[in-house]
């Protein structure tokens, strides 16, 4: 399948007569076709399959992606800018742990080449403030 653009009219004075002709943009499913949000939502479940599949304990917890975090940061952060925000879980209520990673403060401060890198660091680090292993020791488990 193939994106189209719009048809343009050419106007053929000679013969009299309208003929139209559509290129061929780039096809579907390629690269060029996801969306910034979707090329980072793609990037945060590739860590997180990957941190999944090495270590069982992180299936547990559920991830989220938002564009920003909320203006008003929790009185437990500290005030600079929030890349992701970890909320414990709240048994009572029925809700496990939750990391939530906040896309354009990310998106600002790492070149799209070193998005899977620093996401992997982000996203480790917030899983050991959730499971109570310092992120070094992350590697360890098994």
């Amino acid at each position: 399948m193939c994106l189209w653009l719009s048809h343009q009219l050419f106007l053929v004075r000679a013969i009299g007569t309208v003929v139209t002709h559509a290129t061929c943009v780039f096809f579907l499913g390629l690269p060029a076709w996801k969306t910034r949000r979707e090329i980072f939502d793609a990037t945060v479940a590739a860590v997180i399959n990957e941190l999944s599949e090495r270590w069982p304990e992180v299936a547990r917890i559920e991830f989220a992606t938002e564009d920003v975090p909320p203006s008003d940061p929790a009185s437990w952060e500290e005030h600079g800018v929030v890349l992701a925000r970890v909320f414990p879980a709240d048994r009572r209520k029925g809700l496990g742990d939750r990391i939530v990673i906040y896309r354009l403060p990310v998106a600002m401060r790492v070149p799209t080449q070193d998005l899977y890198g620093a996401l992997r660091t982000l996203i480790a680090e917030r899983i050991s403030h959730v499971l109570y292993i310092p992120p070094q020791d992350l590697d360890s488990l098994s």
